[in-house]
C-alpha cells in the first residue's frame, strides 16, 4: 500500500535499479517530446551530494513537502557522470570562494605581521651582542666570566620567551572575527614601541660613541629580555586571565523554536562573547530541524484553504479602467477578505481540539515506531557475536570485520529505522553511510542496542552529526553597539545564519553582600514538652 514498507531503497542496488529504470523511461519520453534532434541514449544526471539523506528526499528546507516515495523517485546514476553539480551548487561555491578571499587575506596579513614582529623581538638582543664585535672589536674590554654567565642567562630567557610566545600567540585560529582583538593589538603596539625605543637608545648611546664597556652592553641586552618577559606576562593577564571570572549571565534563544540556554561569561567584547556563544551552541543546543517547524504553518494554511466565499448575486460586469464595475469588484474583494477573517476567527475556537488530537495521534505513531525499532535492533544484534581468541578457527567466509558485520545486520533493521526517522522528521540528519558507520563503531566497541539507538531516539547537539550540517555555516553578528565594546548590563545582539538567529541578552551578575553570624555550639539544648494527652 505505502512505499514505506518497500525495502528496496535500503538494499541499495536492486530496488534502486528498478526505480531508476522506470525513471529513465519517463525521462527519455519527456526528452523526445522536447527535442527532436537529441538521439543519444545517454541522459545527463544531476546527482545529489555524497552525504544526501537516504531516508527520504533531500533535507526539508523551509516549507518544502517531503517526498515519501523516495524509492520510486530516486535519480538514476548513469555512466555519463558521477560527480556532476547543479547550477545552484555552482553559484553557492562561487559565492563562498568570493567571501573567503577577504578572510584569507586578512588572516595571512595578520600572521605575517606577527611573524615579523616576533623576529624583531628575538633578533634584537642578539644584535645588541653581535654588533660591537663587528663594528669596533679592537676597542672592547674583555669581561670574562661575568659576560659568560650573562650569555647563559640571555639564552635561557630567550628560550623561555620563545616557548611562551608560541603557546600564547601562535595557536590555531578558532574563527574569523569581524574586527581586530583590541588587547592583542595593544600588546603588539606596546612591544613594537618598546623595541624601537631600545634601538634608539642603543644607536645614540652605544653605536655613535662606540662604547668599549662590553659588560654594560650585555647587561643592556639582558634588561631588554627581562622587559619582554614582563610584557608577555601582561599579555597573559589581558588575553587569558581577565576573562576567567564570570561577570555576565547571557540568555541565548534560538528564534525558530525558542530553544534557550544560559551561560556565564567574563569581561569580553561583544564579538568574542559571540564566538564563545557559537562554540557553546554547537555543543549544547539540539540540532536545528526545520521540518518540525513546518507543521504549524501547514496547519494554518489548511485552515485557510478550507474556507470558501461564494457570490450569491452573480459576477460583476466588466467595465473600463475607472468604471463602476471595477469599484464594485474591489468592494467585493474587500468583503470577501472580511468574510474569511471572520470565518477564521470563528474556527479558531475549535482549532485547539484539532491540535490536541493531531499531537496525540503523532505521539501514538512515534511510540509505535519506536517500539518496532527497538525490537528490530535488538533482534539484529543477536545475530552477531565477537569471536574469542581461544575459540577454534572458522572458515574464512564466516569471519567478518566490523564493517562487514554492520552491512550484514543492517537490512533487518533498516525498514523500522526508516519509518521512525520519517515519523520524527529526522530523515535529513542521517544518511545511510553515517548509520552504517555508527553501527560498525558500536559493534567494534561492544556497545549494546540501546547505545546504538540513543543517537536516533534523542536528538543530539549539532557537532554529533555530519559536517554538512555545520561546517559551511556562516554567522553574521548584528549589534547596535560596536562589536569591540565590552559586554554591559542589558546588551542585546543577534547571531544570524541562513535558517535562524540566536538572540543573546546579557545581564550582569549582581554584587553579593554576605554577612556572618556565629552560633555557639553549646547553645544547642532542648527540653521535652509533655502534655496530658501525650502518650509516653
Amino acid at each position: 500500500m505505502d512505499t514505506e514498507s518497500t525495502y528496496s531503497g535500503y538494499s541499495h542496488y536492486s530496488g534502486r535499479s528498478r526505480g531508476s529504470h522506470r525513471h529513465g523511461e519517463r525521462s527519455r519520453d519527456r526528452h523526445k517530446s522536447r527535442s527532436k534532434d537529441s538521439r543519444s541514449e545517454k541522459s545527463v544526471t544531476i546527482n545529489t551530494p555524497p552525504a544526501e539523506p537516504l531516508l527520504g528526499d533531500s533535507s526539508v528546507r523551509g516549507e518544502q513537502v517531503q517526498d515519501d516515495n523516495w524509492g520510486e523517485t530516486t535519480t538514476a546514476v548513469t555512466g555519463t557522470s558521477e560527480h556532476s553539480l547543479s547550477q545552484e551548487d555552482i553559484v553557492r561555491i562561487t559565492k563562498d570562494l568570493e567571501d573567503s578571499v577577504g578572510l584569507d587575506c586578512r588572516r595571512y596579513v595578520t600572521r605575517t605581521v606577527a611573524v615579523i614582529l616576533g623576529l624583531l623581538v628575538f633578533l634584537t638582543p642578539l644584535a645588541f651582542l653581535v654588533l660591537p664585535h663587528i663594528l669596533w672589536p679592537e676597542k672592547l674590554q674583555s669581561c670574562g666570566t661575568a659576560c659568560e654567565g650573562l650569555y647563559i642567562s640571555v639564552a635561557f630567557k630567550l628560550l623561555i620567551l620563545l616557548l611562551a610566545v608560541w603557546a600564547l600567540f601562535f595557536r590555531p585560529a578558532r574563527a574569523g572575527l569581524p574586527r581586530v582583538f583590541v588587547f592583542r593589538v595593544l600588546v603588539a603596539v606596546l612591544v613594537f614601541l618598546f623595541v624601537v625605543s631600545y634601538w634608539l637608545f642603543y644607536s645614540v648611546r652605544i653605536l655613535d660613541s662606540q662604547d668599549d664597556n662590553y659588560q654594560g652592553i650585555v647587561q643592556y641586552a639582558v634588561s631588554l629580555v627581562d622587559a619582554l618577559l614582563f610584557i608577555h606576562y601582561l599579555a597573559v593577564v589581558l588575553l587569558e586571565l581577565r576573562q576567567l571570572q564570570p561577570c555576565f549571565s547571557v540568555c541565548v534563544t534560538r528564534s525558530s523554536d525558542g530553544e534557550t540556554r544560559h551561560y556565564n561569561l567574563g569581561q569580553l567584547s561583544i564579538q568574542r562573547a559571540a564566538l564563545a556563544i557559537i562554540e557553546h551552541y554547537y555543543c549544547d543546543f539540539p540540532i536545528h530541524n526545520p521540518a518540525l517547524l513546518s507543521a504549524s504553518k501547514s496547519r494554518a494554511a489548511k485552515h485557510l484553504a478550507g474556507l470558501k466565499v461564494y457570490n450569491v448575486d452573480g459576477e460583476f460586469p466588466a467595465g473600463p479602467a475607472e468604471g463602476p464595475g471595477n469599484n464594485a469588484a474591489a468592494g467585493m474583494a474587500q468583503s470577501q477578505s472580511r468574510a474569511m477573517i471572520a470565518a477564521a476567527a470563528r474556527r479558531r475556537d475549535t482549532s485547539h481540539n484539532e491540535l490536541y488530537y493531531e499531537e496525540a495521534e503523532h505521539e501514538r505513531r512515534v511510540r509505535k515506531r519506536r517500539a518496532r525499532l527497538v525490537v528490530a535492533v535488538e533482534e539484529a544484534f543477536t545475530h552477531i557475536k565477537r569471536m574469542q581468541e581461544e575459540e577454534p578457527k572458522k572458515a574464512p567466509g564466516d569471519v567478518m570485520d566490523p564493517r562487514e558485520a554492520a552491512q550484514a545486520i543492517f537490512p533487518s533493521m533498516a525498514r523500522a529505522l526508516q519509518k521512525y526517522l520519517r515519523t520524527t522528521k529526522q530523515q535529513h540528519c542521517h544518511s545511510m553511510e553515517s548509520i552504517q558507520q555508527h553501527l560498525a563503531f558500536c559493534i567494534t566497541n561492544n556497545m549494546t542496542p540501546k547505545a546504538f539507538l540513543e543517537s536516533y531516539l534523542t536528538p543530539g547537539p549539532t557537532l554529533q552529526y555530519g559536517k554538512d550540517h555545520w561546517l559551511g555555516r556562516r554567522w553574521t553578528l548584528i549589534s547596535e553597539a560596536s562589536v569591540t565594546n565590552g559586554l554591559k548590563d542589558g546588551s542585546v545582539f543577534l547571531l544570524k545564519c541562513v535558517d535562524f538567529s540566536l538572540v543573546v541578552t546579557a545581564k550582569k551578575i549582581p554584587y553579593i553582600q554576605m554577612s556572618e553570624e556565629y552560633i555557639d555550639p553549646k547553645s544547642h539544648k532542648f527540653v521535652l514538652r509533655l502534655q496530658s494527652e501525650t502518650s509516653v
